[in-house]
């Protein structure tokens, strides 16, 4: 049985069209219970502060799916990161509540309403080809109770755009500046802000980019201080850092 077969029978239970006792049977034939090979970490959350999400690329919609309901049913939003648009309709129709940001590439089964959203987060993008990236930050901040400003296509090679809002960038708690090619757009903002920025490499750029090693390398070498920097397009993990460093400011 797919995890989708035994999510449709529960389901069925809840809404009074099938009995538990031949939803029982159904389950105690052999080979009934679906294989999930992932182990659910449930507390996540109480102990870290943030919970589970699901990286989704290299998983089937089954595996998602299964992750996903072993969530929701324990309360807890289900998100799932790096799910492109054929897997997110799939898994919408087993969970027809499913929320989905297809530039982000992020979807997410509601439990309840999200915290209110605190201090601000700036996600800040070099050129509109780095949005995926920028979406997946500002989507995950945004799902993890931050109050989030996006501020697009700012990149060095017009410098006024970005000076044009530096104010509003400097009323942040924590920056994330996601930029490819050569990469120098965190080095730069982070000699012009107070609080800590953190650099996102993205895979975007010509041949010698080298899917995104020289913008990660700019970044690790940039002699502005204050800058930190996550793996080639890691906006997930940018926006994890943001929030707790958000979260302990307050």
């Amino acid at each position: 049985m797919e995890s989708g077969e035994l999510l449709g029978l529960l389901r069925a239970i809840a809404a009074g069209e099938q009995a538990p006792e031949e939803v029982a049977r159904l389950l105690a034939a052999p080979g009934a219970v679906p294989r999930v090979s992932a182990v659910v970490d449930l507390d996540r959350a109480a102990r870290t502060g943030d919970p589970e999400i699901i990286f989704g690329q290299g998983k089937t919609v089954e595996q998602i799916a299964a992750v996903m309901s072993r969530l929701h049913a324990a309360g807890q939003w289900a998100i799932a990161t790096r799910v492109e648009d054929p897997k997110a309709e799939a898994l919408a129709v087993l969970h027809p509540g499913l929320q989905r940001w297809p530039m982000a590439r992020v979807v997410a089964l509601p439990a309840g309403a999200l915290p209110a959203p605190r201090g601000r987060v700036a996600v800040v993008c070099a050129g509109t080809s780095d949005l995926p990236v920028a979406e997946e930050a500002a989507v995950i901040a945004e799902l993890l109770g931050n109050s989030v400003l996006r501020v697009v296509d700012v990149g060095v090679a017009g410098l006024h755009r970005l000076l044009a809002r530096v104010d509003e960038l400097r009323a942040a708690r924590v920056i994330i500046v996601v930029a490819g090619m050569e990469g120098a757009l965190p080095g730069v903002l982070t000699g012009l802000v107070s609080c800590p920025v953190i650099g996102v490499p993205t895979s975007v750029g010509y041949g010698a980019n080298f899917g995104g090693v020289s913008a990660l390398l700019s970044m690790l070498n940039a002699c502005a201080a204050g800058l930190s920097v996550v793996n080639i397009d890691n906006g997930f993990g940018a926006a994890l850092i943001a929030s707790r460093i958000n979260r302990l400011a307050e």
